[in-house]
């Protein structure tokens, strides 16, 4: 039999949170910090936001030791520093959580400019694979830990104006599926979280704004009859995927939309 994996309750654990600042990356973490995870760091791009986001946890839970470090999650250099100050600080990194975005509006693929290609592919699919490579040889010295990566479900659902962002999100599923099943002999889980509309998000209010992507979204919303999916229900699940009850969990893809679709 292989060696058991080492799987850390939530009080010995220290979590990296990218895209910790707002949204579901800051419910997250309040959420981890709730479940009794004594250590985390927030990555964002915006010093400001990401200070406001650690007084935010440390308002909710003084106890918690809690740290921003601004740093853009496209930028390998940066992530693999970001990735090196955190493990120092917090002695191991044992979830990590990827829940990065950009502020891209859906549209059709024949509005859409050929030249945008690039930075959809990179803005959004690039950040997870950048953070769960550079943490995974951490995770596999340790024997375990947990790398949730948050993706949509434009990469399972063929949406109409998310052509290029759903291979986007497809990129970040199959890259999760595939780093689970080679991690897993270290002990170490890979799985994918695939929202729909987020209520009370930046990107939720971007989508909303105005011409066919209003309307896309506006029509998603109505067949969401659980109800539209809050930061909080997205939480629960990072918080569930990166606990010690989510041990023999790996290489999965699990939507949280209200039932917009069913995939």
């Amino acid at each position: 039999m292989p060696e058991s994996p080492l799987v850390r309750k939530y009080e010995e654990s220290g979590a990296l949170i990218a895209g910790g600042t707002s949204g579901v990356g800051l419910a997250t973490a309040l959420g981890f910090a709730a479940a009794g995870v004594p250590r985390m760091v927030l990555v964002g791009r915006d010093a400001e936001r990401g200070s406001a986001a650690r007084q935010t946890v440390l308002d909710q839970y003084p106890d918690v030791e809690v740290a921003f470090v601004a740093a853009d999650a496209t930028d390998e250099a940066a992530v693999e520093r970001v990735v090196a100050a955190a493990h120092e600080a917090m002695g191991s990194i044992d979830i990590c959580v990827s829940s990065t975005t950009t502020a891209y509006k859906p549209e059709l693929l024949h509005r859409t400019p050929a030249s945008s290609f690039a930075d959809i592919l990179t803005g959004q699919a690039l950040p997870p694979m950048l953070l769960t490579r550079a943490v995974l040889p951490l995770m596999q010295a340790q024997g375990g830990g947990s790398i949730v990566n948050i993706a949509s479900d434009a990469a399972k659902v063929p949406t109409p104006g998310e052509s290029v962002l759903g291979a986007a999100m497809a990129a970040i599923v199959m890259f999760s599926r595939v780093a689970a099943v080679e991690a897993k002999r270290n002990g170490v889980r890979v799985n994918a979280v695939t929202p729909s509309l987020i209520n009370g998000t930046r990107t939720a209010d971007n989508v909303l704004s105005d011409g066919f992507s209003r309307s896309l979204f506006e029509k998603a919303a109505k067949q969401a009859h659980l109800g539209v999916a809050e930061p909080d229900d997205l939480a629960s699940l990072i918080v569930f995927l990166g606990g010690p009850a989510s041990a023999r969990l790996t290489g999965q893809t699990l939507s949280v939309n209200g039932g917009i679709s069913a995939f």
